[in-house]
């Protein structure tokens, strides 16, 4: 491999990650299962894929219980989290609930502000107003006016949003405590963890565990393979090998193609003002995440 392909590759890694991510809402929709079941399934079929990888690290070793008490944490936020997402698939379609669960982007960055004391810069600022008015012309004024589906799709995908910075704030808390411990243990923890919890909620609230169809079970599986497992794996492995800015532009592929696979494969109605929109709020994204301070690193994009 020459030298240029050596510096490439980690690019061509996280640019297949994202593409292989960017199908998720697909498989949650194809699945054809309750929300909590669908989340359920593709933490409990990522945790056994996980465990296999684990074991050929030859990483599995029982925790210590400070780091048990934070892969709880950990896995209680991601089940609310997935669970949010899930929801608002149900609501407003895969595309645009991919898309609203990215805004964590601007919740990590005034975590940063307000806790670790980051510096913002003048980017940030700017993409904030940016992200709304785009979101305003994807989810459009009447929809905003009335309570709708629409309106209850967005919220469960703000809330995803919040979810999801809470869950990578306490996951880089577990790598930060125990770092001889490879990212493929870190994650089957916080997946079996995570996965619990979904049980117990179905449980509690009789939601049923049943796979209606092969195409579910074939869906579901793809969801914990390629989801969970495959692309979480390539995007963690390649992001600290290339620039932040570069990562960030690479990662906005995942929440674009989402929303192009919500129009294609489920014949989302689309107007050229949604289309602006979205192109907004991409626009913002990317601005968020390079407008960020330098105190603490967080990750470029929500990789659902």
């Amino acid at each position: 491999m020459t030298l240029t392909a050596r510096r490439r590759f980690p690019e061509l890694l996280i640019l297949c990650g994202a593409f292989l991510i960017s199908f998720s809402a697909v498989w949650v929709k194809l699945a054809n299962v309750p929300p909590m079941a669908s989340a359920f399934y593709r933490v409990f079929f990522g945790f056994l894929f996980l465990v296999i990888a684990t074991a050929w690290r030859g990483d599995l070793k029982k925790p210590s219980p400070y780091v048990i008490k934070w892969v709880a944490l950990c896995g209680l936020l991601f089940a609310m989290d997935l669970f949010f997402w899930h929801a608002s698939i149900g609501y407003i379609g895969p595309g645009l609930a991919t898309i609203m669960g990215n805004f964590q982007v601007f919740f990590l960055t005034a975590i940063g502000f307000w806790v670790y004391g980051e510096q913002l810069r003048l980017r940030f600022l700017l993409a904030l107003p940016l992200a709304v008015g785009g979101l305003f012309l994807v989810i459009e004024i009447p929809h905003l006016l009335t309570w709708t589906n629409t309106t209850t799709g967005v919220m469960f995908g703000l809330l995803t949003a919040i979810c999801y910075s809470g869950f990578i704030l306490s996951l880089k808390k577990i790598q930060s405590e125990d770092q001889q411990q490879s990212f493929f243990y870190s994650l089957m923890a916080v997946s079996l963890a995570t996965s619990f919890f979904l049980g117990i909620s179905m449980t509690t609230t009789s939601t049923s565990f049943a796979i209606p169809s092969t195409v579910s079970l074939l869906a579901l599986l793809g969801l914990g393979l390629f989801s969970q497992t495959v692309g979480w794996t390539l995007i963690t492995y390649s992001m600290p090998k290339i620039r932040t800015s570069l990562t960030g532009f690479i990662l906005l592929l995942q929440p674009a193609l989402a929303f192009i696979w919500d129009v294609v494969l489920f014949d989302r109605s689309t107007a050229f003002a949604n289309w602006i929109g979205v192109s907004l709020i991409l626009s913002a994204m990317y601005m968020g995440m390079t407008g960020k301070g330098k105190k603490i690193k967080q990750p470029a994009a929500d990789t659902h």
